[in-house]
């Protein structure tokens, strides 16, 4: 079990739960991170008294100044506020519970530390997977998944990111709110029903991606990177119970694989305690009340986002920090009703048709490919 932990992104729906976990584990923080959230940060540093809290936007972070003056608490703010948090002297774990390729930089820092990587950061690996899998051998870091998926595969494969025996990845997906939908039947949707998972309580952007399917293109893609598989060995499987969070098949032809209750809690603590298991604050799994536990293909042709994410990981080189910048910023903007729940797509299928992708990237090339990818969703709605 880790000693100490910093949480990037603590006000978040992963960051809130990491610190729970914390709580009933006895681990203590060092560092806890927002974007501008100063209210709820105020609240955690005040109950968790890490040494460190910082705030990417500056203006929040003067405020939280101000308001936790009468503590020991050092607020530092934006970019390197973040990068401080992630280098923490103290801890020995980073949870990377920030959205969005915002949290490559600070992982990668981490990691040069040699710290453990309790990584729900999927866009670190779908845009420089490559990169910081080769950097984390290299350092001897650990990189241990959160996203429920990959926890699953984690644990069917006995606590392995690599192994011989491996044929395939059984990736389960529960459909999202829309499933059985058409495209024609979504186009218009609002961003109040995009949010609307009926199995998980996520935050936003990652509701909406589970709504086009997109976040299950981006597993698809972290998937390869961290179990260095091939395209072609990961089945994307419906299923809408969520019981499964996922299963390898060996060379034997032997299924393995992960099911629990829908909820957070238990990946997130098992990348605290791993290898130990501890008991969990979540709900037990009842499997008579679990129902019919039925596996679906995936419908590409009306969740198109998915099979784009799949062609980004067969093009592979800078294609796939295109496809995550782009509908990174493309959700945001239909959160803020700028787009409709369709275009969504249109977007970031039109980033990666107009935009150059470079193979065997640098992380130069990487970064510049994510803003450039912004700027072109940006400019498509300006347009």
């Amino acid at each position: 079990m880790v000693k100490c932990i910093s949480v990037l992104g603590a006000t978040g729906s992963i960051g809130r739960q990491s610190l729970t976990v914390a709580a009933h584990l006895g681990i203590p923080v060092a560092a806890i991170t927002a974007e501008k959230n100063i209210r709820l940060l105020e609240e955690q540093a005040r109950l968790h008294s890490p040494r460190i809290a910082a705030v990417y936007d500056e203006k929040a972070a003067s405020e939280l100044r101000t308001a936790l003056a009468d503590t020991s608490v050092r607020v530092v703010s934006g970019p390197e506020g973040l990068l401080e948090a992630a280098t923490a002297a103290e801890a020995d774990c980073v949870v990377t519970g920030v959205s969005g390729s915002v949290g490559l930089l600070p992982t990668l820092a981490a990691i040069e530390q040699k710290k453990r990587i309790a990584l729900a950061n999927k866009e670190t690996l779908v845009c420089a997977g490559e990169l910081v899998m080769a950097r984390a051998a290299e350092t001897g870091a650990e990189i241990v998944p959160v996203d429920s998926e990959h926890s699953a595969i984690f644990q069917s494969l006995g606590g392995a990111l690599r192994h011989p025996g491996l044929r395939r990845i059984l990736l389960t997906a529960s459909g999202g709110p829309f499933l059985g939908l058409t495209g024609a039947e979504t186009y218009h949707k609002t961003p109040a029903e995009a949010i609307a998972h009926p199995n998980w309580s996520m935050g936003a952007k990652i509701s909406v991606d589970s709504a086009t399917m997109m976040n299950k293109g981006l597993e698809f893609i972290e998937a390869m990177r961290l179990f260095g598989v091939t395209p072609e060995q990961i089945t994307v499987l419906i299923h809408p119970r969520s019981v499964v969070h996922s299963a390898v098949e060996y060379v034997d032809g032997s299924v393995v694989a992960q099911l629990a209750s829908p909820d957070m809690v238990l990946p997130i603590q098992l990348a605290l305690t791993w290898p130990e298991r501890k008991p969990s604050p979540a709900p037990d799994l009842d499997l008579f009340s679990a129902g019919d536990l039925r596996f679906l293909p995936p419908d590409l042709e009306n969740t198109p986002c998915l099979g784009l994410a799949m062609e980004a990981a067969k093009r592979g080189g800078t294609a796939p920090a295109i496809l995550s910048a782009a509908n990174e910023a493309a959700v945001g903007l239909f959160l803020r009703e700028k787009l409709c729940f369709g275009q969504i797509y249109e977007c970031v299928a039109g980033a990666l048709g107009s935009i150059e992708i470079i193979d065997a990237p640098s992380l130069e090339d990487i970064l510049a490919a994510d803003g450039r990818a912004r700027e072109f969703v940006y400019g498509a709605v300006r347009g």
